[in-house]
């Protein structure tokens, strides 16, 4: 079988706009999470989340103007491309056949048009009675509404990052979007791997993108009790493993990864960041919003993706945990390693990023898996902060408040999503 390693990173966070400023972050403990600015929040029960701050597309783009109306979810998404192609080399690259180079993401709805909307439904309950649905048009300026305005219709549709992406880099191949929630990007990783172990391509680009900081989008997990509600500490609200948990922090951005055929890329002479090498996935097949509570979906994907990159337990110097900050998950991810590794899940270190990223949905796994690919490099782990209190049913070494210095040859990465939905990505060190 066919070997795929990374040879490109790029990717637009809460915390940095770009690789080494988002890991420079990470390693110092710094939160990206702050009160919503997208949009007037006062009046939500959750009115922090962690956004990317001062994106400016003409950092990474010549012709940024020409996506100015576009979707957070596109703009991110070619940011980060951009970078990790250039990374990778391949941007210019007159020897790479675009036949045999693919996209595949993990990228969620689009940016709703709210403007448009608001003024429907302005005109069809302007007048009417009382005892109607009546909104006033002062009520729509407040929420910010027409700050969120896209014009492209097609900007909705979770493809059209994709789309946009072959077209800008030639990518003639396999081009796939995967909308499995939180698990979206890391099972876009992972089917693009086997895309290319099975040779149907030799360069794939694959990660996530994704904005759901909008009222739509909050409004949404408000109603599933799923955020952290902890408005003034901001910094303090994303508490995985914590007693006192209470809830995600919304996030956005987005994470790429330019995955290669090991033969291919070393016939260039390309920087090879590690190997991709194990890839489970799996489904509860219980509840949409809820892991089954013995951790039966993640445990039989972890051994899956352990199985498949031929390694025991043993052979994991880290874990980036999914690591929510919601109570069932952390305590159920908690248990599905412990269930997994026997008495080495007390060995290992875990952190979870989401504590200062907070969540970015779609685009989570695949900036994760970056994190994962920089502690190879580097050997430095990430910490969890806010980690004050610990959940007695989360007694792992999940690496508090402070950094740590380790040689990493293995790492793991867990993302498992709303329906059930769970995504297992194991990277390794390169070796000839």
């Amino acid at each position: 079988m066919r070997r795929v390693v990374v040879t490109g990173m790029g990717m637009v966070t809460p915390v940095g706009g770009d690789v080494e400023s988002t890991w420079q972050a990470l390693l110092a403990g710094k939160s990206g999470v702050g009160p919503i600015s997208h949009f007037d929040a006062r009046t939500f029960p959750t009115r922090i989340a962690a956004e990317v701050k001062d994106f400016d597309l003409s950092r990474y783009l010549d012709d940024a103007d020409r996506w100015a109306e576009y979707s957070r979810n596109t703009r991110f998404a070619l940011a980060a491309g951009k970078m990790a192609m250039d990374d990778s080399g391949l941007t210019e690259c007159q020897d790479l056949d675009r036949s045999r180079f693919g996209v595949y993401l993990g990228a969620g709805e689009g940016q709703q048009d709210f403007g448009r909307f608001v003024k429907l439904v302005y005109k069809c309950t302007k007048g009417v009675g009382d005892s109607h649905l009546k909104v006033s048009e002062s009520e729509f300026t407040r929420l910010g509404v027409d700050n969120l305005h896209v014009r492209h219709e097609s900007e909705q549709e979770p493809g059209t990052p994709a789309a946009h992406l072959a077209a800008r880099f030639g990518a003639r191949g396999a081009n796939s979007n995967c909308l499995t929630a939180c698990a979206a990007s890391s099972q876009a990783i992972g089917e693009a791997y086997e895309m290319i172990r099975h040779d149907c391509a030799d360069v794939m680009l694959s990660g996530g993108t994704h904005s759901m900081i909008h009222p739509f989008g909050v409004t949404g997990f408000i109603l599933l009790t799923a955020l952290s509600t902890r408005n003034d500490e901001p910094q303090k609200a994303s508490r995985p493993f914590d007693r006192e948990r209470d809830g995600f922090i919304i996030g956005e951005g987005a994470g790429m990864l330019v995955l290669e055929e090991l033969e291919h890329a070393k016939a260039r002479g390309a920087k090879i960041y590690g190997e991709l090498v194990g890839y489970g996935s799996t489904a509860d097949a219980f509840r949409i919003t809820d892991s089954h509570e013995d951790g039966r979906g993640a445990i039989a994907c972890l051994r899956e993706a352990l199985d498949g990159a031929g390694l025991a337990p043993e052979q994991i110097d880290y874990i980036n945990a999914h690591g929510t900050s919601t109570s069932v998950n952390d305590s159920v991810e908690t248990l599905a390693i412990k269930k997994t590794f026997g008495e080495t899940a007390y060995k290992v270190p875990i952190s979870s990023t989401k504590s200062m990223m907070g969540h970015l949905i779609a685009a989570a796994g695949s900036v994760e898996a970056i994190v994962c690919l920089l502690t190879i490099r580097d050997g430095v782990l990430p910490p969890t902060i806010n980690l004050d209190n610990p959940d007695p049913d989360c007694d792992l070494d999940y690496i508090p408040h402070e950094a740590r210095k380790k040689h990493v040859d293995v790492a793991l990465s867990n993302s498992f999503g709303f329906g059930g939905q769970n995504i297992t990505l194991i990277l390794k060190r390169y070796t000839d």
